[in-house]
Order: C-alpha cells, then structure tokens, then sequence
C-alpha cells in the first residue's frame, strides 16, 4: 500500500476591515479557495483578546498553513505590525508570517492581467478611506487612512456622520426632522433625534458607516443637502487620488483601483469618481474589476513572509533549550539576604539605611564589569557611526527600564527614534501593566528581531537580572543569526551557555541578593539603570554630540530645554543670552550648528 504524499502547503490570506473579515486560502502555484466571511476587525478598536481568538477560529479550519498573510484596517506602524505578528505568530508558530495594512493587501490583489507599466492608485473607500499609489520602480505614497477621528471623511463612517450632522441641524431649523432622518431613527429603533445623542455614543464605526447606506439614496433622489454632502465627498477622494499622484512625480501613465464597499455597493457613486478622474487626464484610466484583498495577502505571504529568518517546523522544547543557558544554581537575586530577614519589623529609619547601604555597594560592583561595558560602547559607538541601531531587549523592569533608556536619546541628544530602541515583552500594554507569559515566548523575542531587519550593523542588549529570560534568548540569538553584535545584562553569575549561544559580551555585576527577596526592581534594577546610562551617554560622546561636559545636540522642545540650550551657548561662547538667544533662532534651535556659526564669527 503506497503511502499518501504529504499535503500540499498552502498560505491563508486574511483581509480585516470596518465591515467584516474575509479568509481565503491559497496554495503557491494554484487558485484560492473560495472566501470565508467573519466579523469585522479594525486593528485600532479590538483587543489582544479579539484578534487572537479571530486567528483561533480561523486556524480550527486551517491550522497548518506554510504562511499567513494580514491586511487589516487600522495598522499604520511598526508597533502596529508588531502586535499582529505575536498574536499570529502564537497561533502559527510554524508558518511564515507577514503583517501589513488593508491598502497593501489589496493593491498586491489585482487581477493578473493588470499592465504593470502604469502606475497603480489604490482607492480605498470601505467603513474607512485611504489611498496607496506605487509606481513600476515600487515607490509608494500614502494619503489618508488616519482613523475615524482624525479622517475617514470620504468613508462610509465619514458620511453616515456628516450626514446625521447636516440632518439634526436641518431638524433644529425646521423643528422637526425631516423624512430622511425620520427613516433614519425608524430603522434604528428611536423615536426622536434627542435619542440620537445616546446611540451615537454607543454605536460601533460599522453602525454609523450603515447611515451612509440612506445619505446615498437620498442623494441619487437628489436631496439638496445630501447632494452637497456627496459632491464634497468626490473632490475630496479626488484630491487624495491626485496627491498621490504628485507624490509619486506624476507617472506618465496611471491606473486608478476603486475598492471598498462605498463603490461596490454604490454603483452611481463608484461611477461619478470614476468619470472624473479619467476626464483629469487622457492618460488615466480607471480599473473595471475590483482587487481581492484577502488574496493579497496570501500572494504577500508566500513573497515576503517566506524570506524572514523564520524556522522552518516548531523547535522541539529541547531544540529551545539549548539556546537558554543552564543554570548552575540558584541566581543571588532569588537569594534571602542575611541583613533583611527582619525588614518587616524595622523601623522605616532602618529600612531606609539598609536600602541605602545595599545600594551603595552598587558602583564597586559595576567597575568590576569595566571591560565588557567598554566593549559595548564601543560596538554601539561604531553601529550608530555606520547608520545601524541598538536595541535593548527585556520583560518587566528590564525591559521598562530599556525603553526608558532609548527614550530619553531624542530630547538629550537629538537622535532620531528608531536609533535607539528599547523593546519589552508584550509591547506598550507592558509598561504599564504585566502581560502573563510575555516574557516566556522565546519566539516572540526571534519575530522581534526578524520584524527589525537586524543585520550585522546593529548592536543588540539582553537585559536579564535571571540571565535566562526565553523572550531575551530568543532575540539575542536571533540577532546573532544576523550578525548583530550581542550582550546580555545579567545578575546571575551562575549560567553555563550552549555551545554557540553565549552572546558577544556579557556583563555581570555581583550585586547580591535583594533586599525583598527576588525583587529585581531594586538593587538590579538601580544598577541596570546606572550601566545603561554609561551605554548610551559615552557612546553618545564619543559620536561628538557633547562638548566639555554640556549638551549640544539636544531638542529644545519646551520652555524649560530652550532655557538650558541658551544658558549652553553662552557657557560655550561667553556671548551674553542675549547673543545666544538669536543664534540659536537663526538656527532652528540647533545648539552645535549655533555654537560653530558664533565661532565662525568670533575667528573672522
């Protein structure tokens, strides 16, 4: 009896927007299966919760693929990208992995015959609005997409709430409402527009997009002030269409998509912006069939998703272990420390002491841990030279206190955010509150790594008081994958690390244990602070970005940071503030261009 072959692998394409979530499945040299339907999803008005049990539905049906594809309404940064690859990556551990918005999905979703020498206008007009231009070198431009607070004006949210708008102010002036708001409040179950006030508060994006439904009738009957409201509507999507266009140094030839529920449901509508758009220019033309978003993720998958880093079948547990290193006993950080075995009956006198004393031990400690610490500054000295980045990678303090480091560089040093980054197990939601079993997601700390493109450019800091932390293990290994330059920040002398694993440099201070037995918050947590400060401040010296022992590259941003940046200049110069003060206005606020302009003048 032959065996069966192994199923053929397959990538799931998932589209989320204000309206509803389509899923299909594709395998990579076939046809997509036919769509499944499930409820909306907009990544900016759903929980962790939502989103992973949508990805579990979705895999009790496909629970297997080889990649998974998102476009999903709502995504706009890294972070944002970063939120869905961890809850996709816990579903799918095994599957290759690629995250992006709604408007890349479905401009990857055009039909085949598509000419592919013209420019390409996506126009997205669904519960939300936004438009994706790319021309044939792959340069992208993006206009709108901002939300239903900030924009949304050309979707279906945007005018189903204009509309209520124009119709209860029409009812204050008339003292009545109108037919059309009329049928409005009876298909919605209220019986005056005073109840408007309290549904409108309640109400879900999608409720207040479906108004959109009535303001299009009422403007195909040619309602006054719903035509006017519809005619604002077409400019503006049209101006959006055309930024696009400069943005992308106006193409010789484009091609405009129209998607999104506004226009294949509103065929008079999809019509009159198609009309106008091709009257702009002989040269446009505006695409008869619609993209398939959903299949546009799937085609991203197999593209993108498969060239990251990313393991080709889960690790076994003991293929994980091997990356965390053994430890040979108990760290001194869970040790009970001799001096405070009574700490709940000192006085607060003597707690105070005994605290001040442990800590006092900190700086002996640390300068025994003088040469790996140099040797970091010096690799993050020379990835910052060299147009890389430093990462600090930690779960719960640690992880809070690295990204208070990276977020302290760009108003002292004017550095720009990506440069310094401080990553925590479970994302922003982290830093203020736990995030259970965050910090034990080796894979988490691996997709973190693949998500940055680290590369041999970078410098990459594990902090640890444990030394063995699966969320930190996983991205320093990764990133010695990439070449990166690795360190682990620990507390635990006590590890032994598998052969291949053991990070760049390691440095360990023997702080003892704490004073609250375990509580890594205190004694660690004060000399993690202290070493981080050493990292960035003498690598942010050796970069030039002080002079004497003042600095001249911060951002003055505010009221406070304007005074020291001019008391600055004048210490540097011994000009009155005066002097200072409009040297530094000529100059946008730049310390160091402001103090080479006053030299400049001084030599001449």
């Amino acid at each position: 009896m032959q065996p069966e072959p192994p199923p053929e692998p397959y990538a799931i394409g998932i589209e989320c927007g204000g309206t509803r979530t389509t899923v299909i499945t594709l395998k990579e040299n076939g046809r997509p299966s036919p769509q499944a339907e499930l409820p909306a999803a907009n990544l900016r008005l759903i929980d962790d919760a939502y989103l992973r049990g949508m990805f579990e539905t979705i895999a009790r049906r496909h629970p297997h693929p080889a990649a998974v594809g998102i476009g999903m309404a709502g995504i706009r940064t890294d972070e944002d990208r970063h939120r869905v690859r961890r809850q996709l990556w816990s579903v799918w551990p095994a599957a290759k992995i690629y995250p992006t918005d709604d408007l890349e999905s479905a401009l990857e979703g055009l039909p085949e015959e598509s000419d592919e020498s013209e420019a390409h206008i996506l126009i997205i007009a669904g519960t939300g609005a936004s438009c994706l231009g790319r021309d044939i070198r792959g340069r992208e431009a993006r206009v709108s997409g901002w939300g239903h607070i900030l924009g949304d004006e050309c979707g279906g949210y945007g005018i189903g709430l204009a509309g209520l708008k124009i119709l209860v102010r029409e009812a204050d002036q008339i003292g009545k409402p109108s037919r059309l708001l009329q049928k409005i409040l009876n298909n919605r179950d209220l019986k005056s527009p005073d109840q408007l006030i309290q549904w409108i508060q309640t109400a879900s994006k999608t409720d207040i997009g479906d108004v959109a439904i009535d303001i299009f009738s009422a403007w195909r009957r040619g309602h006054a002030a719903c035509t006017a409201l519809i005619e604002h509507t077409i400019r503006h999507q049209i101006e959006d269409a055309q930024a696009c266009v400069r943005r992308l140094e106006s193409p010789s030839r484009v091609r405009f998509i129209l998607n999104g529920g506004c226009f294949s449901r509103q065929k008079a509508y999809r019509a009159a912006i198609a009309e106008r758009l091709e009257k702009l220019s002989k040269h446009y033309t505006v695409a008869s069939g619609l993209p398939n978003g959903a299949l546009g993720a799937a085609r991203l998958a197999w593209r993108k998703g498969a060239s990251k880093r990313t393991r080709s079948k889960p690790e076994s547990e003991q293929d994980a272990s091997r990356r965390i290193p053994i430890r040979t006993s108990l760290s001194p950080t869970e040790e009970r420390h001799p001096k405070s075995m009574s700490l709940d009956r000192l006085s607060i006198q003597e707690g105070i002491e005994l605290m001040a004393a442990e800590d006092a031990r900190l700086p002996p400690a640390i300068l025994t841990q003088t040469a790996p610490i140099e040797k970091t500054i010096r690799w993050v000295t020379r990835s910052l030279k060299s147009g890389g980045r430093l990462f600090y990678f930690g779960a719960g303090t640690s992880g809070r206190l690295g990204v208070l480091d990276a977020s302290e560089c760009p108003p002292t040093f004017r550095t720009e955010p990506e440069l310094v980054q401080g990553i925590i197990a479970g994302g922003d939601t982290a830093l203020r509150r736990s995030v259970e079993g965050a910090e034990d997601s080796l894979a988490a700390g691996i997709s973190e790594i693949e998500d940055r493109n680290v590369t041999d450019r970078d410098t990459v800091v594990g902090i640890a008081a444990s030394g063995r932390t699966p969320f930190v293990w996983g991205a320093l290994t990764a990133a010695r994958d990439a070449s990166a330059k690795t360190v682990l920040l620990t507390f635990n002398p006590h590890l032994r690390f598998g052969r291949g694993y053991k990070p760049h440099a390691v440095i360990c201070p023997d702080t003892g244990p704490e004073i609250l037995t375990g509580s890594t918050r205190l004694k660690s947590g004060t000399a993690t602070k202290m070493i981080l400060n050493m990292i960035t401040t003498l690598a942010m010296v050796r970069l030039g970005k002080v002079i004497e022992n003042l600095m001249v590259d911060l951002n003055p941003n505010n009221e406070k940071l304007r005074e020291r940046a001019v008391r600055i200049l004048s210490t540097l110069t011994r000009e009155p503030p005066e002097t200072t003060l409009k040297a530094l206005e000529a100059n946008d606020w730049q310390v160091k261009r402001a103090y080479r302009q006053l030299q400049v003048r001084r030599t001449r």
